[in-house]
């Protein structure tokens, strides 16, 4: 799993941000490069699948996202994020449902962790020992050539097992 955190200088509008999943891929590009070279502050940062595995994707996720707040210089004191889970961060955080639609920096936090994930899927997809799950092209998602390549070869050392076995 793969989280983000953005500060944004007050004031700021870049057009066309808005939650990732609303965006086209080579939007989400475009995007990242404009909102790191905008940025006061943000980090990105991963949990691992053994991670995930102990902690379920939810504390795993909050993990991430504790650890990509930690990247950030400078330090931000309030987090604001998306939805309405009780607060699993590190700092006092303000929860806003449909927060990537509705707030600037989640939305961009949103667009950097989809970017930086998509891209690690693509170079993982490239390597021989993970060709045949294709995750260039769906980029770890459940497509039908997904499913059927772990049918046929079984789950790579990089699958959640317990999401397979659920």
């Amino acid at each position: 799993v793969c989280a983000a955190a953005v500060l944004l200088p007050e004031g700021l509008v870049i057009p066309g941000l808005n939650d990732s999943k609303k965006l086209t891929a080579k939007k989400r590009d475009a995007l990242y490069d404009i909102i790191c070279e905008s940025a006061v502050a943000f980090g990105i940062a991963f949990a691992t699948v053994d991670e995930i595995e102990a902690l379920n994707i939810k504390g795993a996720t909050y993990l991430a996202m504790n650890r990509a707040i930690a990247d950030m210089e400078p330090a931000p004191v309030l987090a604001l994020v998306d939805g309405n889970d009780k607060n699993e961060l590190d700092i006092p955080a303000i929860k806003v449902v449909k927060g990537d639609s509705l707030c600037a920096s989640i939305a961009a936090a949103s667009v950097l962790a989809k970017v930086t994930r998509d891209r690690l899927m693509i170079e993982l997809g490239e390597r021989p020992e993970y060709a045949i799950y294709e995750w260039q092209r769906n980029k770890g998602y459940g497509s039908a050539a997904h499913r059927e390549a772990i049918a046929a070869h079984g789950p790579s050392d990089l699958h959640r097992i317990s999401w397979h076995l659920g």
